[in-house]
């Protein structure tokens, strides 16, 4: 595991047929990792889902954020 404060490193995934590019330190992009893996699910998949949820959002935040704060949410929920 990389040390928890290190820069966010930026990745490509292809979601809803597109690719894009997502900057997140790399214990985030450990715990989408982990979370994808007890889903049994791709990481791509995992993010589209939160992508569709984050767009329903009266204020959607960035894609990014919105990952970290599932993440956090699954976490302590």
């Amino acid at each position: 595991m990389t040390p928890p404060y290190h820069p966010p490193v930026k990745r490509s995934i292809q979601i809803a047929g597109h690719k894009t590019s997502i900057s997140l330190e790399p214990v985030f992009w450990d715990m989408l990792k982990e979370a994808a893996q007890n889903e049994g699910v791709a990481i791509s998949a995992l993010v589209g889902r939160i992508d569709a949820e984050r767009i329903k959002s009266p204020t959607p935040p960035g894609l990014a954020s919105a990952i970290r704060v599932w993440l956090v949410t699954q976490t302590i929920g």
